[in-house]
């Protein structure tokens, strides 16, 4: 703006070339000098050293009249008017991007309501899954500089997933799409997780975890409308696990959001983080998330976990696993999948868009 004072100002003592403008950028300039109650006379004369590249007409004069053009800016106007009227029509300014203004909060007793009703869709989870198939895919990856800035691909294991009775059975298929036989996480050693079918979900709703929650914002998750909370779970309270090496374990206190549906009050996302974790732990910075969705098993459509990403330094190492579970099937229809490495998920199914 300082910019404009003195370009104002030094055209308006001396005359110099002409400069030419739109009408967009001729409004827009006008709209200025009203802003910052530049003199009348020095906008006038100003008006005197521009040309129009585009037609003015008499309604774009009356709109800055009416938000406070002076009579000699005006009257300079109606000279650039006559002036341009036989140059083409000037086109429509471009629509501005309305600025998003995020809708309140639920009401306190809503919230409660909300928590309530998510509490109980976690109590019964996994009494309410089918017995199911499908295939896992997990993509790990490390970073040598422990950034977070330079992760390459270690390797891809393609796992079936079997649940039946509540019971979840993992049998490795390929590694690199190469088929084994007999291979387990352990033999492949590197970062694992574990909890994705129910068990992170109920830790947190559980009584006994007594989970802070705090209302955090509203969230478009996969075309659906959602509820965001922030939680906090102190670590007296926690059960959550963070191992190192199979013998080192600390249970931290950990934070992190739920996302949960408005229609269904379903939990449809869950991440974590834990904290306060010791310095001497030779595993530092971990980070959860999961995705749930919405897919169809044999007759229903149930709530299944969709990808889930951990993260953490070791060290001066740093991990990442991508988890993906793909092709549900109906428990006893095995040989309808195929096992082989589908293409990952496309980021904009696990990534959130604001209202």
């Amino acid at each position: 703006m300082k910019w404009v004072l003195c370009l104002i100002t030094t055209i308006g003592l001396a005359a110099g070339p002409e400069m030419s403008l739109t009408v967009n950028k001729l409004v827009k300039f006008i709209q200025s000098t009203i802003q910052l109650k530049q003199p009348d006379r020095q906008v006038a004369e100003y008006l005197k050293h521009i040309r129009l590249t585009e037609k003015l007409d008499d309604q774009t004069i009356e709109e800055l009249q009416g938000q406070g053009a002076g009579p000699r800016t005006v009257a300079a106007l109606k000279e650039l008017r006559d002036a341009s009227e036989k140059l083409p029509t000037a086109a429509p300014p471009a629509p501005t991007k309305p600025t998003y203004v995020e809708p309140p909060p639920p009401p306190l007793s809503e919230m409660a309501k909300i928590i309530e009703e998510a509490r109980k869709y976690a109590r019964s989870y996994t009494e309410n899954l089918p017995n199911f198939l499908c295939v896992q895919v997990t993509r790990r990856y490390g970073d040598p500089t422990g950034t977070g800035n330079s992760f390459h691909q270690l390797d891809t294991i393609t796992t079936k997933l079997s649940y039946d009775g509540h019971h979840e059975d993992y049998q490795i298929i390929l590694v690199n799409n190469q088929t084994v036989t007999n291979m387990t996480m352990d033999k492949l050693g590197g970062t694992t997780s574990m909890g994705e079918f129910g068990s992170m979900m109920k830790e947190i709703f559980d009584p006994q975890s007594e989970a802070n929650f705090q209302w955090d914002h509203w969230a478009t998750l996969r075309g659906r409308l959602t509820y965001v909370f922030s939680y906090d779970i102190d670590q007296a309270h926690s059960q959550f696990h963070v191992t190192a090496e199979k013998v080192n374990d600390i249970v931290p206190a950990y934070r992190g959001l739920v996302y949960i549906d408005k229609d269904t009050t379903m939990v449809t996302k869950i991440t974590q983080i834990p904290y306060n974790i010791p310095e001497s732990f030779p595993i530092q910075n971990v980070k959860l998330s999961l995705d749930y969705d919405f897919v169809k098993i044999g007759d229903g459509e149930y709530l299944v976990p969709l990808k889930s990403v951990n993260s953490a330094n070791h060290t001066r190492y740093m991990s990442r696993n991508e988890i993906e579970f793909r092709l549900y099937r109906k428990f006893g229809t095995e040989s309808t999948i195929k096992f082989e490495t589908p293409e990952p998920l496309p980021d904009d199914k696990t990534k959130e868009k604001k209202q």
